[in-house]
């Protein structure tokens, strides 16, 4: 028995949501399944069938773009303006010489 990932959407324009998981010998009686237990009264508009060894999934979420910005907890603005100011002290000429 293998098991399908079933995805299904609601209405014309919906996003494809999961609707749930079906247990079935080949993707051929997975798809009679599927439509029975999703389609048979017209509740879907589309249907996705997907083996289930063929879903990846993401755990590690690495910063790469060190945006800490976007977090409340990761942001210092005194301490990024003081070197704003330092940098912009060192590349301005000085004026008089």
């Amino acid at each position: 028995m293998s098991v399908f990932e079933v995805f299904r959407r609601e209405r014309a324009g919906a996003p494809m949501q999961h609707a749930g998981s079906i247990a079935a010998p080949d993707a051929r009686f997975a798809e009679v399944y599927a439509r029975e237990q999703y389609g048979r009264r017209g509740e879907s508009t589309a249907l996705w069938l997907v083996p289930r060894e063929a879903v990846d999934e993401i755990e590690d979420f690495v910063d790469e773009f060190d945006l800490k910005y976007r977090r409340v907890d990761g942001y210092s603005i005194k301490e990024r303006l003081k070197e704003a100011r330092e940098r912009a002290g060192a590349a301005a000429p000085r004026a008089g010489r």
